[in-house]
Order: structure tokens, then sequence, then C-alpha cells
């Protein structure tokens, strides 16, 4: 039977302004579903005969994708009906056919239009024609048998249908849709279709009389979905973005063979931000430690799922690529996984450019030639009782997973092909083995386009056509840089049905598991106000810091060396002050007085002029301060123990760096950072803030660093500054600043002491502080309430911080003379309760102020100010929220709302009368609560409210009296809480691994887990004004020579050769020699090709001198210095076509299989990684450029005309 427009939809408004639809399937009439004030009815075939005459035909259409739920934020969903209005088909597959659908439409259930333009967006991505489903004709019981085959689902290959017929949730697109349908308890299969997102092709091999399908199906997960620039890298549950598994299956009868592979991004945490066009500006968002949980999660998940894995990295090694490729393999080095998955660097553009793909075959197929035997393929060949099972994928990646990773997978794919058709008894004849392979080559290119429409916005670069290729890199830029933010709030809305803008998003993000999101938000809110049932309390010590150095690092200079403050002031601050009555007690409960005397958990540490605010910087941020002081950070701060960089963020002069203990690294989730600009009217960056927020355990805290107005009268400036920073900041993540639990704010905040210069420092030597504070121009206005209200300061016992002369322990000496003032502070809030005393006293416990201070250090006109908190931590446990759950759902009633209402002791259908309707709808409604629907079937009375709640109230009275007469009440649904669990299935993965006995680890859930020191690259390739990091040894070629056509006749210098050859080539580079084995964690290798298993061994060779900072190389001859310019220039001139970041570009021919390969390099550091990347550097040195040495240290001298 063919697939039409099966489905037709009525509507109608009737006199009370209700809107209402009904959807008949035109196939079957026994029953419509009736839509109405956001409730689902299901009619008979007699009911809807006598209401459809009220209605008008809207439109028709081939099927149902389900109710999408938009919640705005303003407390109303807003309903509408998803239909496909337009589908080709693609093929069939057994005895279904696949559709890919064209058009949808959006039939709202409302009778007034709402938020056209984010629908619209929906709509696009859904009319993207890259969304599939399968359709199934109703078969009778004769004809099933004959079939012998179940319903095809799209989201399952076919080795894992054979062990579930479960719909895998992960490339269940439209799962979200199903939900109001089950909450009526209508039934899906029947009115609903499942969709995948990906590609799926087709095609029919005529083999003698019998017909083979040929299919390749590509199923993209919607694990983290989105688009390119927004969604880059692994999220905390260690899924990754455009994760993909692609299977390769011919059936032929009822022969199967199939063929999985996989694709995924990098699983770290980087970004790729702002507009680029032909530049690599990658940056790692988190520190290595941090993202190492993370990364761990995703190699545990498809080790569970697809078995034994060989990793395949197909990266670069020019610029930022290298960068984070070296990361990856230190995080494999670094894993518990190591030796269980192998790892292959290749690096795609060296070996395959130009086409020569031969290289494919010759190097990486010899390097994976063993897994790519074991794995095998997955066959099923009934009449011989023949099966074999898929053992193992290749998780294959570049940079977007687009372009060369299609390529890779296509060789794979031909390669595996020619033992499914030999399983299939196919390969007898060649003219047969050549119609399959040209049909999936062909099917393999239009995969690779389909993939990168649906993540990059334009069809895959095939490095043939550089016009082509070209045009398309143009084209993904505006894509991404224009058209991308609405497309990924689309796939926000589609996969979850809300903007993420619901004002209690953040706490139900801290205390409930993902599955419980979509559930409605009276459960969640009246599972968080019960979260002290399931929640215990830790402390967690808490240190903030802030300096003003005053535009330098300096840390090299001779004083701060000898001082060594960096550790007085985070370290050895409050050691003077153990024994001191100084001390804020904020708590309400005495017994947390006492004070803890552990080291902070965490260390939030800001800066504000770390570099001078120049009209140079303020246009074009240097980083190259940012990455001096936070070695200097870390060094000091894990000088008794190992404390770990979470986060950095910087906004000109003004930057935050956070760090946390390795203990909770795995406990930490969603880190985000922003910035707002303040100065000159939030056009620049020379003021303005920076945010780092974050989950530790089941708390949401924020971090704010922020530099105000400077001078004496600009008091309405600084305030302006404030509100802005915090109507701004985060904000366009959905969150506010005050939505979190915690808020630190610190920073120099510029305001003054009013009050005569000489007065000042008479008060400050007799240390009269309590009469300075008096005016104090931030605690003026916090008490006007113009600034920082409810936030709470420790007190303060210490001099003013600003304004020294430098190296002095004087006030300012200058012409200025600045009166001397309390502008670098420290201030936190609580905005949620986390006991159940302070919401029954509806007073917060901030906890403990545990020191709050200054530290000596003389190198910049303010002093550092450090404060120590102890505040309260929460976290959840799982067995006690789940019985909370459970508790609030028998509560809240059914989900349909729905009570039937039948005559007591009468089994007759006539037994309502108009009066007694007329009357029982008016007490209901009076004395019960607001009714939306009403109506007959089967001799009840269907009566849906408003309100879950209503409905259960209703049916505990169990009885009802009308007038003379009494009537029996019952749920419809009587089985609610098992219906609302079951949503709450949609939302949990539910993957079923290919395999029996795969290995599975939740790391999560272990006892100890101990986060490795990842070591990556010290290099990180972003900053080319440094001269020493950037310079690059003209002996290293970016592509080997060709092989030279020489005699070499050996003579007593073994060292030497003597050549005689017709015209000077460049010679072969030399052998260099084998490094010593390192035994540091992570040892990062810069070679085109790197394999790794699991004995951690590699192809390539490390030169290197025994001086720890440079590098040593073996110069070429001055001839073949210029052969090399000339080589790199010609490389260079075939780069300008490629794209910003992914198979864009090449670096160069391969070298012949007698050369060895690169030279290759180790680079090793344990520094956090920005990979920013602006420049090329080009080889024209004759002989390797000499690293300069470190220049002496400067002490700083006095500006006099500095302000602030």
């Amino acid at each position: 039977m063919v697939l039409g427009k099966q489905f037709r939809i009525y509507h109608k408004t009737d006199q009370n302004n209700v809107y209402s639809v009904l959807l008949e399937n035109k196939n079957d009439r026994s029953e419509t579903l009736l839509f109405e004030s956001g409730a689902i009815g299901l009619l008979t075939a007699q009911e809807i005969e006598s209401v459809k005459p009220l209605y008008k035909i809207l439109v028709d259409v081939y099927g149902c994708l389900g109710v999408l739920s938009l919640n705005l934020g303003d407390n109303r969903n807003y309903l509408y009906l998803v239909c496909v209005s337009s589908c080709v088909s693609i093929g069939k597959i057994q005895n279904s056919e696949i559709f890919c659908i064209n058009e949808t439409i959006f039939i709202p259930l409302h009778s007034f239009q709402s938020d056209l333009d984010r629908i619209q967006d929906v709509r696009k991505i859904l009319n993207s024609s890259s969304f599939y489903f399968a359709w199934t004709t109703n078969v009778t019981a004769s004809s099933n048998v004959r079939n012998n085959l179940p319903k095809f689902d799209l989201t399952l290959c076919c080795q894992r249908s054979e062990r579930t017929s479960v719909t895998d949730n992960r490339f269940f697109w439209n799962r979200m849709l199903f939900l109001h349908f089950r909450s009526f308890n209508v039934n899906t299969d029947r009115w609903l279709l499942k969709t995948i997102c990906g590609s799926v092709n087709i095609n029919t091999v005529y083999v003698a009389h019998q017909q083979a399908k040929a299919c390749l199906i590509s199923r993209m997960s919607c694990e983290r979905a989105g688009t390119r620039f927004n969604v880059r890298g692994v999220n905390d549950f260690g899924h990754v973005a455009n994760f993909v598994e692609t299977e390769q299956v011919i059936f032929m009868d009822d022969k199967i063979s199939s063929y999985l592979l996989i694709r995924g991004s990098i699983p770290l945490f980087w970004e790729q931000t702002g507009v680029q066009v032909g530049t690599h500006k990658l940056k790692l968002s988190r520190g290595n430690e941090i993202s190492h949980p993370a990364f761990e999660r995703h190699l545990a998940q498809i080790l569970h799922l697809y078995g034994d894995q060989v990793i395949i990295n197909l990266v670069g090694n020019k610029e930022s690529e290298f960068m984070i490729g070296s990361t990856y393999k230190a995080h494999h080095k670094s894993s518990r996984f190591q030796n269980d998955i192998a790892y292959v660097a290749f690096d795609y553009h060296h070996y395959c450019s130009r086409g020569r793909e031969e290289n494919l075959t010759s190097i990486l197929k010899e390097k994976v030639k063993r897994q790519l035997e074991s794995f095998g393929f997955y066959y099923f060949l009934p009449n011989e009782n023949q099966k074999n099972l898929q053992k193992g994928t290749f998780r294959i990646n570049c940079i977007d997973c687009l372009d060369r990773t299609n390529r890779v997978q296509t060789f794979f794919g031909l390669e595996i092909l020619h033992k499914q058709l030999k399983t299939l008894a196919l390969d007898e004849k060649s003219t047969i083995v050549g119609r399959f392979f040209e049909v999936f080559k062909n099917m393999w290119q239009v995969n690779g386009d389909q993939i990168s429409r649906i993540y990059a916005g334009t069809g895959a670069l095939e490095g043939k056509s550089k016009l082509r290729d070209g045009t398309l890199s143009v084209a993904r830029t505006i894509q991404n840089n224009l058209l991308d933010n609405s497309k990924q709030e689309a796939f926000d809305i589609l996969l979850t049905g809300k903007p993420l803008l619901a004002d209690f998003n953040e706490k139900f993000r801290s205390l409930l598991p993902n599955q419980y999101f979509h559930l409605p938000s009276k459960i969640l809110l009246s599972i968080c106000d019960r979260h002290f049932e399931f929640t215990k309390i830790d402390r967690l010590i808490v240190a903030v810091g802030t300096w003003n150095v005053n535009g330098g690092k300096h840390f090299n200079s001779i004083i701060y060396k000898k001082t060594d403050p960096l550790s007085d002031w985070l370290l050895d601050a409050n050691k003077s002050k153990t024994n001191s009555v100084n001390l804020l007690d904020l708590s309400l409960d005495q017994s947390l007085g006492e004070i803890e005397t552990n080291s902070p958990d965490l260390f939030a540490i800001g800066f504000e002029e770390i570099v001078d605010l120049s009209a140079q910087n303020i246009v074009a941020t240097s980083t190259t301060n940012q990455k001096e002081w936070l070695t200097e950070l870390q060094k000091t701060l894990s000088r008794n123990e190992t404390y770990t960089l979470v986060t950095c963020v910087q906004l000109v002069g003004v930057c935050l760096f956070l760090f946390v203990k390795p203990k909770h690294a795995r406990f930490i989730r969603d880190v985000c950072t922003d910035s707002v600009k303040t100065g000159f009217g939030g056009a620049a960056g020379n003021k303005g803030g920076v945010g780092i927020r974050l989950r530790l355990y089941n708390t949401s805290l924020c971090f704010v660093c922020s530099h105000f107005a400077a001078g004496q009268s600009q008091i309405n400036e600084r305030n302006s500054d404030f509100k802005e920073i915090s109507r701004k900041i985060f904000n366009s993540i959905g969150n506010n600043l005050y939505s979190h639990d915690y808020v630190f704010w610190c920073g120099d905040f510029n305001y003054r002491i009013d009050l005569p210069i000489d007065e000042v420092k008479k008060l400050i030597n007799e240390k009269n502080f309590t009469q300075l504070l008096e005016s104090d121009q931030l605690k003026c206005q916090q008490r006007e309430g113009n600034v920082f209200r409810n936030y709470l300061e420790g007190e303060i016992d210490f001099a003013p911080t600003y304004k020294y002369d430098v190296n002095s322990y004087d006030y300012d000496t200058s012409e200025k003379s600045r009166i001397p003032a309390w502008t670098d502070r420290i201030l936190f809030r609580k905005f949620h309760p986390t006991r159940l005393s302070e919401k029954e006293s509806n007073q917060l416990d901030y906890g403990e102020i545990i020191f709050y201070g200054r530290a000596e250090l003389k190198t910049s006109d303010h002093r550092p100010v450090i404060a120590e908190f102890n505040i309260d931590i929460l976290q959840v446990n799982n067995e006690r929220l789940l019985k909370t759950f459970r508790e609030v759902i028998e509560n809240y009633g059914p989900l349909d709302a729905t009570v039937l209402i039948q005559e007591s002791n009468t089994k007759t259908s006539n037994q309502f009368e108009s009066k007694y309707i007329d009357e029982m709808l008016r007490k209901l409604n009076d004395e019960i609560g607001q009714i939306i629907l009403a109506r007959f079937h089967n001799g009840f009375m269907h009566i849906t409210f408003k309100d879950s709640q209503t409905a259960l109230k209703l049916y505990e009275q169990k009885i009802i009296k009308v007038l003379d007469k009494e009537y029996d009440v019952r749920l419809k649904s009587p089985n609610w809480t098992e219906l609302i669990e079951e949503e709450m299935y949609y939302g949990i993965p539910n993957s079923v691994p290919i395999l029996d006995g795969t290995y599975e680890l939740n790391i999560d859930t272990l006892d100890h887990y101990d986060v490795p020191r990842v070591i990556s690259p010290d290099n990180s390739m972003d900053d080319l004004t440094d001269p020493v990091s950037n310079v690059v040894p003209a002996s290293i070629p970016l592509r080997p020579s060709p092989p030279p056509i020489i005699q070499a006749i050996p003579n007593n210098d073994s060292n030497k050769i003597s050549t005689f050859q017709t015209k000077p080539v460049r010679p072969a580079p030399p052998v260099p020699k084998q490094p010593e084995k390192s035994n540091q964690i992570g040892q990062i290798v810069n070679g085109g090709l790197d394999f790794i298993n699991g004995s951690g061994t590699k192809n390539g060779s490390i030169c290197q001198s025994n001086n720890k900072d440079t590098q040593k190389f073996v110069p070429y001859s001055k001839e073949s210095q210029d052969e090399d310019v000339e080589e790199e220039e010609e490389a260079e001139y075939e780069d300008d076509d490629d794209d910003d970041d992914d198979d864009d570009y090449t670096t160069g021919s391969l070298p012949p299989p007698s050369l060895p390969p690169p030279p290759i390099m180790p680079i090793i550091s344990n520094s956090f990684n920005s990979l920013n990347q602006s420049n090329q550097v080009s080889n024209n040195h004759s002989h390797p450029p000499q690293i300069p040495e470190r220049p002496p240290p400067i002490i700083p001298r006095r500006n006099d005309k500095k302000s602030n």
C-alpha cells in the first residue's frame, strides 16, 4: 500500500472563543483525536459523526510527529501539532518504506499566534531534508506470518535490533513531541511517526534475477545536538557534538550484512567563536584535569555500546589543530582506558594531499590491520544458519568530523565491502562487484554532504575543486557567524520544548537529573521545595582574592623574588589571624561557629590591569600576561597540595582564574564564562567585569571580578557599572546572576572615602577604621540600596589598599596625591536556603567569613586582598530523591486531569438528563475547579480539569450528589504514577550494546577516583608576539623531500657521503636519533602519523638537545633551504582557498615510503592552553634561529601620572 495523505485535520472556534482541532486517520475512522484547551480526547466513530459538521477541513497530511510544547517562561505552554505535509520516498527496506521529510506544518492548538519566529526556526530544521521516518503498511495476520518481520526501526542498527526492539533514544529526535500524547494515554504507535536525523541512502542493485538493497544509514545523536560554532567537543555527561553512527548494510532476500563506523567531536572542552575567515582560532575552555572525567565518561560509553575501539585522529600538525590533537593524545595516555583503546594520529592533509589517498592503504590500513580483521562485521545468513557479530568500531574524527572524516570512513567502508560481498556470495562476477562499489562510493559522498549540511550549513568539501571548496568555505563562514545562533535555539526547543528561559531553570538543573526536566513545572517545583529531604550538607571553603597589578607581571621583579609574595597573599595571609577574634560568624547554627582550619577547596583569583590599558590592548587583548600569571599561580597554590585550573576568562585588563582541588573535579559541571564591557558606554573593555559560573555537586556558584569607573566623584558611574554587569552577565545563556546559589564578587570597585586626605591619613595612623568606613562610598551606597543589596562583606580592620607608591609603604606622594581608599573589595551573597531552618525562619544562613584581609605586596600601587568563606554545599542522595519524586506524583494526580462520572447503581447509558448535566458542570466548576472539556463516551461523562490536582481532589470524594441523584467518580488513568515514570524514560539513555558482556563503567559511582595529571603541550600556538615560542627552525620542512637521485659512495668518515648527480636536488633528511624513553605522562609527539596501543609505543623520532628549553635540529644545506622556502610558499598558496578549521587546507605531499616520517617534537608542559592563532610561520632561515635568553628582571618604576 502506497503512503498517501492519510491524516485529515479539522478545526473550529466556538462562540466562547475556544479553539479545537480534530485529527482523523482516513484509513481507520474508528477513533479520532480531539485537541481542545490543552487536552486530548479520544472520540469514537459515533461521536465524531455528530460533531464533524461543526468543523472545517484545515489540511491533509502524510503523518503526525507529535505536539511541540513551547514554554516561554510566562507560565504558559503554547502547543503546536507538528505534521508532515510533504515527503519523498527513499526506498524500501524489508517490509518498510523509508521517507525523507521535505516540509512540515505547525498547527497551533490555541486561538492566537505566539512567537512565530521561533516556530519558523524549528520548522526550518525539520524541513531541511535531514529527517527520515519508516512507514510500515498494516499487514494482515496471514501476511504477517508470511513476512515474519517486525516493523523496521530506523534508530536501531541491524546488530542491535537483534538484541532489542526498544527505540534508541540517542537517535529518536522527536521523542519529546510524544510526551503530550503519553500524558493523555494515547497510543503513539498508532498516531505518530518516529524520526531520525542524519542521512539515509538506498539503492537497488540487480544480481541476476534477484534484487539486493544497498543502504547507507547515518544516525546523528541528539544528546549534544547543535551547530558547528555553538556546540563543540564534549559535555559533562560524556556526549560529544556531531556524534554519528553510520551503518553500511546490504539486504539480500533474508540475508543481511552490516558494518558500523562512528564519528564524533574530540571529547574535550573546547570552542571556536567569533567571526573567522580562513583562521584556526580554537580554544580549550577548561583545564586539563577538569576535562578528564568527561573524557573518560565518553570512552566508557563507546566501549560499552560498541565493543573494542580504535581512535583515529585526523587533525593536522598546523597551528591550533596540533595543540588540540596533542592534548587529545595526552588525555588518552593518562586515561584508565589507554590499554583498552588504541590511538592512531594520522595527519590526513599531510599524507593524503592532492588526492593521494593511496596512503590510506599503505600507511593507515597497515597500522590498524589487526583491528580491521578482528573487529569484523555483522552478517546473518538464515538458510546457512550462519551469523557473525561485529566486535568493535573505529571512532574517527577530525576537527568538525565532516570532510576528512567522511573520506576515511569511505575508505574503511569500501575495504569491508569486499568481505561483505564475499560473505553474501556476490563477488563471483566483477561486473556485480563494480556495481556495488560504484553505488556505495556515490552514497558515501551524498552521506558526507548531508552530515555537513546539518552541522555546518553547507555541503562537504571534496578537495577536488578549489573553486567549489572555496565557495563552500565562504558559505560556511556566513552560516556559522550570522545564522547559527537562531538555529541552535531551534535545536534546543525541538529537543527540550524550552529555550531554557524558565525562572527556576538553574535550581532544577542543580538538583534534578536531566530526565526530570520535561515534567510539568508544578511537579518540579514541588520536588525542589522538598530538597531538604533528599540532600545532605557538606561544608566547603572558598578563597577569593583580588589585586590590581598596575599593568605588570611583577613576579619577574627582584623584590618579588626575594619575598615570594604570592604565597604570602594566597596561602599565608590568614595564618597571622588564626588566633585573632577577627571573625565574622554569620551562621544561624551555633555549632558551625568553630573555625575550619582546612585549606580552601576553591580559589577564585581576580586581577585588574593585568595588561596596560592602552588603546592597542583594548582593541586586541594580549594573553601573554595571563599565561605567565597562570603558571605562577599554579606553582604557588600547589606548594602544599595540588590545585588544578577549572578555567580562566579575560576582558582586556580584568582577568579571573578559578582553581579547585582535584578530588572535586568529577563533580564539577556546567562551567561557563562571560564578560561585560562598561568602558565608554559599554563599547570598550577597559572597564567592565568577567564571570565564571559552575555547578559543584548540587550547588551553583558564580564568581565575578570587575573594574569600575575611576575618579573620586564618579559614584553614579560606578553604580551604573555594577547594575550593567549584574543585568547582562550570563544573561545570554538563559540564566542571570541571581539564579545561582552563591555569588562571590571581587575587584577594584574604585569607591573612595569622602574625607580630606589629611584626616584620612590621621585616622589610618590611629587605626580608626570604623570612622573611616562611615565615609566609605561603597558602604554609603550599599546602605541606600543602590548597589550590592543583600551582599555581605567581612569586617574591615586593615588599612586602605589604594594608592601607594610602588615598592613603598607610603601612600601616594605624587602631585595628584590621591586620597587613600578601600578600592579593592570582596563581597558575597547567598540566594537560596540550604537548610530547612532557613526556609522556616525566612532567614538565610550565610556560613562563616573565616578571614578578610590584605597582603603587603609592594610591586603595585594597590595592595592585594583575600577572603575565605565557609559555606554550605548540597549533595543529592538519589535513593531519597526517587522516594520524594514518587510521593510528589502520587499527590499530583493524573496528567490528563480527567475523571469519569456515572450515575450510582445503574448500568444504563441514558442516565444523563440536561438539567443534571447543567447542574453538575456548574457545581464542579464552582466548588472543585475549572473544567476545560466535557463529553460523553461509553455511558460515562468525561470531565477534564485544568489542573491534575483538581481531578484528584474530586476522585477522593468518590461520590458527588447532584440534585436528587448520586454519581460515582473514577479516574480515567488510575495508574497515573506509572505513566509519569514511563514519560521519564524518554529522557533516560536506553541504548543497548551491540554485544553481550561489554565493559561498562560509571566513574561517578566509584568510591575513589584519582584525576591524573594531564600534561599537554606548552606551545599553544596562539601568541605569535613571543619570539621564543614561535620561531620554527628552518630545517623542518613543511613537507618531506622527494627521493633524491643519487649514488652514495661512503668514505672514511661514516657521517659524510659523496654524491654524484646530474643536477642539484634536496637530499633526504637524516634519520634523527631515537630519544630516551620518557617517564612523563602524556608526552606529546608532533608527527604526521602516530600510533599508540596498550603499551604506549609510537612511530616517529625525537631530536632534542640537553637544554630543556630548545630542540636540536639538523639543518639542510643552503640550496635545500631555498627549495624549502619555495615549497612552503607553494603550500601556503594552496591553503588560501580553504575553510577555517576542517579539511580546508593542504600541508604538503606524502613522503615516499622509503623515507622516515617527518621529525617529531616532544613539547611538554602543565599549563592551561588557550588556542588562539592568527598568523602563519614561515621557515626562511638558513640556520636554526638562536633562542634568546630571558632578559634580566626589571624593577618597575613609579609612575606618578598613572590614573586608576
